[in-house]
């Protein structure tokens, strides 16, 4: 009751570009500040407020287009990663988020199988379904596709969705709308992946920009800066976030690790010892579902990457 006779509002973030956010409430869009700093109980984030967040904000009575937030509220989810230069501190992508698209390509540029690996741990870690769309199909040659059929073969055998799409020449795009129906939809994936460019084929209106990849160095162009959300016909939103280059996860102890990669789940349970990490342990059911084939040598490795850089286990 308080908030409403201060004039506050709720509204959601659709842009940030790190210190003015650009506020949806109602039909109208607001630009506003942080008032103070907000600080987020167990989170030392670099952006204490993200697009997708809801919160309470207050309009300025002497510029009616501008306001000032005073409080998040209580989310849904988030995807968080450690900031690139502030290695103590991390980065909060987007919240509030029903299901991310990572996009993945195997040239042009090259997303690797660790790249995907610890973006789809942190997404599990909190509670983010992924679905994983392997762009560009239209551009590969005969040994670029059956890469991409393996690579595509291990995520289906864990259980992710994977679908196989070209945003340039709109092939595959007709399903993936339909998904989006009514839901908050965060698109990732590295600079050139073609984010923005299925972003356009989704709803042309938006006309976002995109850039071609780097012949140079096979990475793409920053043509998204800051993440930013759109609204699209359907009840569809779409959070468009900035390339990603590395992934890296934090807070995750040692003993949880396995617990968001799926695969591991079931047969942990196996292990002769409970907190079994999977490295040096005898009797250790993760380890020989690897030498047998039921786990991918490539998720296991990302599996030791993660635990060895991101936890304080040491080989």
């Amino acid at each position: 009751m308080l908030l409403f006779l201060q004039g506050m509002q709720e509204g959601i973030v659709y842009r940030s570009t790190g210190s003015w956010y650009s506020v949806k409430a109602g039909s109208k869009f607001y630009q506003c500040r942080i008032k103070g700093k907000i600080r987020l109980q167990g989170i030392k984030s670099t952006n204490p407020v993200a697009v997708g967040d809801r919160i309470h904000f207050e309009p300025d009575p002497k510029q009616p287009e501008q306001g000032v937030i005073h409080e998040i509220l209580d989310r849904k989810n988030y995807i968080i990663r450690r900031s690139v230069n502030l290695s103590k501190q991390t980065h909060i992508i987007a919240a509030n988020i029903d299901q991310a698209f990572l996009l993945v390509t195997v040239n042009n540029p090259v997303t690797t199988y660790t790249f995907i690996d610890r973006f789809l741990a942190a997404a599990a870690a909190y509670r983010i379904p992924v679905v994983l769309l392997f762009n560009k199909i239209d551009s590969y040659s005969n040994e670029e596709q059956q890469t991409l059929e393996k690579m595509q073969a291990i995520y289906t055998a864990i259980g992710y969705e994977t679908h196989f799409i070209s945003a340039l020449e709109k092939e595959g795009i007709g399903d993936l709308k339909q998904a989006m129906n009514g839901k908050v939809s965060m698109f990732s994936g590295h600079s050139g992946v073609g984010k923005s460019t299925l972003a356009n084929a989704i709803s042309p209106e938006l006309q976002l920009k995109t850039a071609s990849v780097s012949t140079a160095h096979a990475q793409g162009q920053h043509t998204t800066t800051f993440a930013e959300m759109f609204d699209l016909d359907s009840g569809i939103r779409i959070i468009d976030t900035p390339g990603i280059r590395g992934f890296g996860v934090v807070d995750m102890s040692p003993t949880e690790l396995a617990d968001y990669f799926l695969e591991f789940l079931s047969l942990q349970e196996s292990c002769k010892f409970h907190n079994c990490l999977h490295v040096e342990e005898p009797d250790c059911a993760i380890k020989a579902a690897v030498e047998n084939g039921a786990i991918a040598t490539s998720r296991y490795t990302s599996y030791l990457q993660l635990l060895e850089e991101d936890t304080p286990y040491r080989k």
